[in-house]
């Protein structure tokens, strides 16, 4: 039995750097929507040869749409091109975006343990920037995007 060897790569993503700050986002970030950006850019980069050695393993696994930090899963041989597509990324749906690394791991505990500690920092830096205008149901969202971090296997 041959194991699957992957790398994953801890992003944050700044939407459009252009706003103001506190102003609401054009629009949410999914797992849907940030991976079909980053294949269309591979496909564009990289060509249809490309897409297909890099989909193998190649998936977005955790999304916080609160704090813009992504999970992304590729295979070791291709991560270096996934990295180059993620870099490339211009726009999610219209809006113009940058992505940052943070963290790049073999595997998935130190990834996890690198995302919920920024998770966490952004967090209180958005809870000072948005105040007392904080909902219940907000703050309700983030913890449970926290927990769906920690169980991520």
């Amino acid at each position: 039995m041959v194991a699957f060897k992957n790398r994953y790569l801890v992003v944050e993503v700044f939407l459009d750097p252009n706003r103001e700050l506190g102003a609401d986002d054009p629009i949410i970030l999914t797992q849907f929507n940030v991976a079909k950006a980053i294949k269309d850019s591979i496909l564009v980069n990289f060509g249809e040869c490309g897409l297909a050695s890099s989909l193998g393993s190649f998936q977005v696994k955790y999304v916080n749409p609160i704090t813009k930090v992504c999970i992304i899963r590729a295979s070791r041989e291709e991560y270096q091109r996934v990295w180059a597509a993620i870099t490339l990324v211009t726009s999610i749906a219209n809006c113009p975006v940058l992505f940052n690394l943070l963290d790049l791991s073999g595997n998935i505990k130190a990834c996890k343990r690198a995302a919920l500690k920024c998770d966490e920092s952004k967090y209180e830096q958005h809870k000072l920037v948005v105040g007392s205008r904080l909902s219940p149901d907000a703050d309700q969202r983030m913890h449970n995007h926290l927990e769906k971090l920690k169980i991520l296997e």
